[in-house]
């Protein structure tokens, strides 16, 4: 298990406009597919600790964020570098190494 940040509609700006890639996992415990995605969200944040961020965000504990995104089912996984969306990946059946390869092309 890897290191990762807990997201919230608090600190998602500030979390955002860091200069290395940040993938967040907008996730929720009654959703069976983000149980599925989120230990290889975890293990990832591990592997590419000091290149990249990783955040997982409740969306039943943060509505806020998660609405103006227009995030309508989870999981669903976004890449920000700089505050700037990247990628927006939906689904709980996503390989590490996609997720992996896809964050890391933005460091």
């Amino acid at each position: 298990m890897g290191k990762y940040v807990i997201a919230t509609d608090d600190n998602f700006q500030e979390l955002i406009n860091s200069d290395k890639p940040v993938l967040v996992d907008f996730w929720a415990e009654w959703c069976g597919p983000c149980k599925m995605i989120g230990p290889i969200v975890e293990e990832l944040a591990g592997d590419v600790e000091g290149q990249a961020i990783v955040a997982k965000m409740d969306v039943d504990a943060n509505s806020t964020v998660p609405s103006t995104l227009g995030i309508r089912s989870i999981p669903t996984l976004l890449i920000f570098k700089n505050g700037e969306l990247k990628e927006r990946l939906v689904g709980g059946n996503i390989p590490k190494a996609v997720l992996s390869q896809t964050l890391l092309k933005h460091a």
